[in-house]
């Protein structure tokens, strides 16, 4: 199985998460939201696969390009 590292798409505050370690996705699938600007952006997975790492809660603030998050596909 590959490991895939989930990036932030954008810097701000993670504003809600929507998975945890151990959920199995679907492609596409919101992980988390980043609110930036009054905005909130959603961070979705690549591919199908299982969320093995959670590096982020909710409220913690996120620079882009960070690892949120890791899988496994």
């Amino acid at each position: 199985m590959a490991r895939i590292e989930i990036l932030a798409e954008a810097t701000g505050n993670v504003w809600k998460v929507e998975i945890q370690a151990g959920t199995k996705v679907e492609a596409d699938t919101p992980l988390i939201f980043i609110e930036s600007m009054k905005m909130e952006i959603p961070v979705s997975s690549l591919d199908a696969g299982t969320v093995v790492e959670l590096r982020v809660k909710e409220g913690d603030a996120v620079e882009e390009g960070q690892v949120v998050a890791v899988m496994e596909c």
